[in-house]
């Protein structure tokens, strides 16, 4: 099932449970605009290339509109459009004043030199600037994008529009991004890890983890779970996977995927077959790559007792059903992965007031949101006798709902 059809799925659901009139289902349904343009650009070698790119607003009846834009090969319009319905489930989850949506171009940054992904970010903006604001769509980094990509989004935008540096989020810190941001997902994601654990009596310290996805946001829960005393037991990302049954030493991990780009050949333990990474012996399963990774091909061989969905749509409906008979615990995407966007949210706030927060700050307001918004999903998984995922969608759908009767555009 693609990531269209798999969230539609859950929106309906979760709007059943709720009652939603079908009118009021529809439209907010419905993205508010999609956008789909031609980004044509001069590659160094002389030659023209040429670029779809790819935005969907989605919804903005609680804010601006919020989400990141992606560079990837598969990037497709039923992609961005799951991914910012995605988001305006998960801004309201996470209860921050904002709406959902998602962007991308279809191409693959590692084909492309630095001055060709320039050339590509600033077409792009340049197709895209009256669409998008401080106001009304503020975009982020997200899969093959970083905040020097944010950084020539932020200066292309100016040129037509003045200083804004509160246009996007996940901008580099000298132009105006927030300090723990780089972390923010990955943080995020422990934070609400611990949440969960705590409501089954565990901690980090001790337990097994097994993280698919060594990027930003799996090697920033990495450090963290070890740092806390958690045993990661097998890490694998497109380079290669390793795996230690007594735990890996992820500061020497980290230092040797610097080093030599790639996890194969890392001294602290074995390599390992990256598809057996899903199914790997331990109690927290963190995906943290692409979605629809856990399918009904191999969910019924996954053996941890929790699933922290850090990638977004990582578990597809039917793997969803088996997990869920096994009495595997799944925290969803739309709580799980939400420090990202939080933290982006304290970043356009600075922004705005143009006074900035230290660190301390940033985390200490992020383990409010991360923990408050736990407790909010269990109300709704009490309320309604649901799963988290349920739960989850429950809460930020009820709030969309609320927000759009209230403003009179249900009708």
């Amino acid at each position: 099932m693609n990531a269209l059809a798999a969230t539609n799925r859950n929106f309906r659901h979760a709007a059943r449970i709720l009652g939603l009139d079908s009118k009021l289902e529809r439209s907010l349904l419905i993205p508010f605009r999609e956008i789909k343009v031609e980004c044509s650009i001069p590659k160094d070698d002389g030659s023209l290339a040429t670029y779809v790119g790819f935005r969907v607003q989605h919804d903005n009846a609680r804010g601006p509109m919020k989400g990141g834009i992606r560079y990837h090969p598969e990037v497709d319009p039923d992609e961005v459009n799951a991914l910012a319905q995605l988001m305006t489930w998960k801004t309201a989850v996470a209860d921050i004043p904002y709406g959902g949506a998602k962007g991308g171009i279809g191409c693959n940054p590692k084909d492309l030199s630095m001055s060709e992904l320039e050339r590509l970010t600033r077409v792009f903006t340049q197709k895209i600037h009256d669409l998008i604001g401080v106001h009304t769509d503020v975009p982020a980094p997200d899969m093959g994008t970083n905040p020097q990509t944010m950084a020539w989004i932020l200066d292309e935008y100016s040129k037509f529009h003045g200083h804004s540096p509160a246009i996007v989020t996940g901008k580099p810190i000298d132009l105006g991004g927030s300090l723990g941001r780089d972390a923010a997902t990955g943080r995020g994601c422990v934070f609400a890890t611990e949440a969960l654990l705590a409501e089954y009596g565990k901690s980090i310290n001790n337990l097994t983890f097994a993280i698919q996805g060594f990027g930003n946001v799996g090697s920033w829960a990495a450090r963290l779970i070890h740092e806390r005393g958690g045993k990661v037991v097998a890490v694998s990302d497109i380079t290669g996977a390793v795996k230690n049954p007594n735990g890996i030493n992820i500061p020497e991990l980290l230092a040797h995927k610097d080093g030599t780009g790639s996890l194969k050949g890392f001294h602290g333990g074995d390599d390992m077959n990256p598809s057996e990474l899903l199914v790997h012996e331990c109690d927290v399963l963190i995906p943290c790559a692409l979605g629809g990774v856990l399918n009904r091909d191999n969910a019924t061989d996954v053996k941890a007792k929790f699933i922290i969905e850090a990638a977004n749509h990582p578990t597809d409906p039917e793997a969803d059903e088996i997990l869920s008979k096994k009495g595997v615990v799944i925290l969803p995407d739309i709580y799980a992965n939400s420090g990202g966007v939080t933290v982006s949210y304290f970043e356009w706030v600075q922004n705005i007031q143009g006074f900035m927060w230290d660190e301390e700050k940033v985390n200490a307001e992020l383990w409010k949101y991360m923990t408050r918004g736990f407790d909010n999903i269990k109300d709704m998984c009490k309320t309604h006798d649901c799963s988290l995922r349920m739960g989850a969608f429950t809460l930020g759908v009820n709030r969309v709902a609320r927000a759009t009767i209230l403003r009179g555009w249900e009708a």
